[in-house]
């Protein structure tokens, strides 16, 4: 298990994540520098689930379930088309967004013990993160000077088929398990 810098444990956690490799290049810089799970390994995503409660160490039966339950989802197209911010977070919005509630929706009818951000939030934003910051003056700034790159950048056409099961039991973010929209289980591709 990983340890912080004095030494204590740091308690390991699991995500669900639409990972969007074609967002990579327009926020990869920005991420790395302003967002801290990309420091720790995470891609580029969208968060289905977080914290995924039975997730560091799920059962079979968790990850059967998991797999039907993606399985009986349909792949889908979507476009990453603004920038838009919550306090804290400039993030690029996904467009449609329903697909990604949807599968938020139905993670959490299937395990209701796991709300998404530990239910801190009344409603559903999908996102992918590109600053995460408490100083709202650096967000600001961020935000101009991604504004300025993305603009030749968006819209960005992604696609997903697979929803991967990321944990971080060792410090880092690693892939554990993909789960195919309309399709099986699979291992980890590290």
């Amino acid at each position: 298990m990983a340890k912080n810098a004095d030494g204590r444990r740091l308690e390991a956690l699991a995500s669900l994540v639409v990972i969007v490799p074609e967002a990579e290049a327009l926020v990869g810089r920005f991420r790395t520098e302003h967002d801290p799970s990309a420091g720790k390994g995470m891609p580029a995503h969208i968060t289905i689930n977080y914290p995924f409660i039975p997730g560091v160490d799920p059962s079979a039966d968790t990850l059967n379930r998991l797999s039907k339950m993606f399985g009986a989802i349909r792949p889908f197209s979507f476009t990453l088309d603004h920038i838009a911010t919550f306090p804290n977070v400039v993030y690029l919005a996904p467009n449609p967004s329903a697909p990604f509630v949807h599968l938020t929706t139905q993670t959490v009818r299937e395990f209701p013990e796991s709300p998404p951000y530990g239910g801190q939030f009344d409603s559903i934003t999908p996102h992918l993160t590109v600053a995460d910051s408490r100083d709202s003056n650096l967000l600001v700034s961020v935000e101009q000077k991604f504004s300025v790159v993305a603009s030749d950048h968006l819209p960005t056409k992604a696609f997903t088929d697979i929803v991967w099961l990321m944990d971080n039991s060792d410090g880092r973010w690693e892939k554990r398990m993909s789960f195919a929209l309309g399709g099986k289980i699979g291992a980890s591709d590290s």
